[in-house]
């Protein structure tokens, strides 16, 4: 639940996070918000950074499925190199974290100085961001490779060559939650684009599945769909909002006892 906590708080106010963070005990907080021009409707990157004695958390602030309709659904974007020579990445994610990197990067160096346990996290765009964050620091500088990437309702993105390399690298390190007829988790489309392993899909009672029953899954989107799967009222853009994943694993937790 923590970690979805800490998703659910990038979408908060510098303010409320502080004092979150002095609540959860932690006594050191960094902001990071950066902006870039790609070519999406998307102009900012926004994260923050808690150091503690024991642990040191990164969250990625997502957005709104409204505001990624073009962004998802284009499948002609020219692919970004992947981490360490690892394959290929979405442009937009790419450029949206290599923005802020060399904040999140400084403030990680900076912080951990007990050898705390390090994790990120992320929903949506930022579940995204967390992931392609473990990867670059696991490629680039593995003195700091995360202790876990815990991303919400995140939307493909890097190519199968990455996913694999991902995958092999972050065994039991990698959670990748999507909540019943979540729609985002299915775009950008495939096969330009693919999904790292490690999923928790969370059924349409609250229960948590490490796959998606076949069957199962297909009832679960039969349910609530709309012609258009990004329009507001839709129960793929209902099942995505942070609240309802909050909502999700609080049932599942409540479930297990």
């Amino acid at each position: 639940m923590c970690m979805v906590r800490a998703a659910e708080l990038a979408y908060q106010g510098e303010q409320t996070i502080e004092a979150t963070a002095r609540e959860w005990g932690f006594d050191r907080v960094r902001h990071h918000h950066t902006a870039f021009r790609p070519p999406f409707p998307l102009q900012d990157t926004q994260a923050y950074t808690l150091g503690g004695r024991h642990m040191i958390i990164t969250a990625f602030r997502g957005t709104e499925p409204a505001e990624l309709r073009d962004w998802l659904s284009d499948a002609t974007t020219p692919p970004w190199p992947g981490p360490g020579g690892r394959g290929h990445v979405h442009y937009g994610f790419a450029e949206a974290l290599e923005s802020v990197w060399p904040q999140v990067l400084t403030t990680l160096k900076e912080f951990r100085d007990n050898d705390q346990a390090l994790y990120f996290t992320g929903h949506s765009l930022g579940g995204a961001l967390a992931m392609l964050a473990g990867a670059r620091l696991h490629f680039e500088d593995p003195k700091l490779t995360a202790d876990g990437v815990y991303t919400f309702g995140q939307p493909r993105t890097c190519d199968p060559g990455l996913a694999k390399e991902f995958n092999s690298a972050f065994t039991d390190r990698m959670y990748r939650f999507v909540n019943n007829n979540d729609i985002v988790p299915q775009l950008p489309p495939e096969p330009v684009f693919r999904h790292v392993s490690a999923l928790r899909h969370i059924d349409s009672r609250g229960a948590v599945h490490n796959t998606m029953p076949l069957i199962g899954g297909l009832l679960d989107r039969g349910r609530g769909l709309t012609a258009d799967l990004l329009a507001p009222a839709s129960d793929g853009v209902r099942d995505h909002f942070i609240a309802a994943y909050v909502t999700a694993l609080e049932k599942a937790a409540e479930q297990r006892g």
